[in-house]
């Protein structure tokens, strides 16, 4: 069995290269190829509409109607968000959907969240802008306890639920893995508190120089707690560049690459480095980089 799970991210937004629109067809081929070759999850974006500094405006897909169509298409490969914004969305209704997933994949999805981020397309929903960690710290005390314990009551400065039942429950009830994206000291500690698995993706570099650093602070935030760090999942979402295709560094920061071996060994890296799981994020988004992937899982699974 492979000791280190690999994700794989799907596309959701307009590309960066010639803003083309990923169609639900090949969104759908991807999740069924990546669960042929062997991925243990296909990782759906919550994002809303970026404007990043090249003045090119990127839209993306609305991620849990996405989640559900992926997991209906879907039989045996795991499901899960990446990462769900507690900003953009009622914590009572966003359990819900969870288990609603849930359901639809038969047991196999995994709950990412995250605390979202505010700025310029948040204002363009007319979404909060502010006390982003205060709404998302609040927001984890309705959506933890209806998750596991079926019941939640909570009155706060941003969120409320009122002797809220979670009902109906899916075919784990009390057991759908929460995944908390967290980088900064106050949302470690969250994630320390409530995750099953910790996560954070790639700012500069896809390696354990980068990310190194993080998964200690996390460990840091764990002992705080009185957590032992063994007991929560770590994951990694990188960069993979695995064709002669180049062009993630332009844009995204520094991939993985090179032949399927070095891909492999990148990646048997993060396993050494105490990381459980890694997202990989494809460039080119596209099915020819993702078959040149088929060899690194079959490396992967004979160590």
């Amino acid at each position: 069995m492979r000791t280190l799970k690999i994700g794989l991210v799907l596309p959701m937004e307009e590309s960066w290269t010639d803003g083309a629109t990923p169609r639900w067809e090949e969104i759908r081929e991807l999740a069924l190829r990546a669960e042929e070759i062997g991925f243990d999850t296909v990782w759906i974006p919550d994002e809303l509409l970026w404007r990043p500094p090249d003045g090119q405006m990127r839209g993306w897909w609305e991620c849990v109607a996405m989640a559900g169509a992926v997991a209906a298409a879907t039989s045996r490969v795991k499901v899960g968000t990446w990462i769900l914004s507690a900003l953009h969305r009622n914590p009572g209704l966003t359990a819900k959907a969870v288990e609603t997933l849930d359901e639809i994949s038969g047991g196999r999805f995994v709950f990412g969240l995250g605390s979202g981020h505010a700025g310029r397309q948040a204002h363009a929903f007319g979404l909060p802008e502010d006390r982003v960690y205060g709404r998302f710290e609040e927001a984890v005390e309705i959506i933890v306890p209806l998750l596991r314990h079926g019941r939640a009551d909570f009155e706060g400065t941003f969120h409320a639920a009122r002797e809220l039942e979670h009902r109906p429950v899916g075919p784990r009830p009390g057991h759908i893995p929460i995944m908390i994206g967290a980088k900064g000291p106050k949302m470690l500690r969250l994630a320390a508190l409530h995750a099953d698995i910790w996560s954070w993706y790639v700012e500069e570099r896809s390696d354990l120089e980068e990310f190194g650093p993080r998964l200690a602070a996390l460990e840091a935030a764990c002992l705080e707690v009185g957590r032992d760090p063994t007991t929560i999942g770590k994951s990694a979402g990188i960069l993979v560049e695995s064709t002669s295709v180049t062009g993630a560094s332009d844009i995204l920061g520094t991939p993985l690459r090179g032949s399927a071996e070095e891909i492999a060994d990148g990646l048997r890296s993060f396993r050494s480095g105490g990381f459980t799981q890694v997202e990989v994020l494809l460039w080119p988004r596209t099915l020819p980089a993702l078959d040149a992937m088929a060899p690194v899982l079959d490396l992967l699974d004979a160590d």
